[in-house]
């Protein structure tokens, strides 16, 4: 089975097994935030357990 593509490029899996990825909200608009707010979000977040069995399933090939 191939992995999702999409999923390829949007999160990465740590080595304890805990699925990453970018934050929300941090691609435009960005003059109305603050400083502090724009450099966190260059942060990798972990994902909620939902989401992150979701994006697990379509990295390991099960997604199809």
């Amino acid at each position: 089975m191939k992995s999702h593509s999409g999923a390829k490029k949007r999160f990465k899996v740590t080595g304890t097994g805990k699925v990453q990825a970018r934050h929300s909200f941090s691609s435009h608009i960005l003059e109305k935030k603050s400083p502090k707010r724009k450099r966190h979000m260059h942060l990798d977040i972990n994902l909620v357990k939902g989401d992150a069995r979701r994006a697990s399933q379509l990295l390991h090939g099960q997604g199809r």
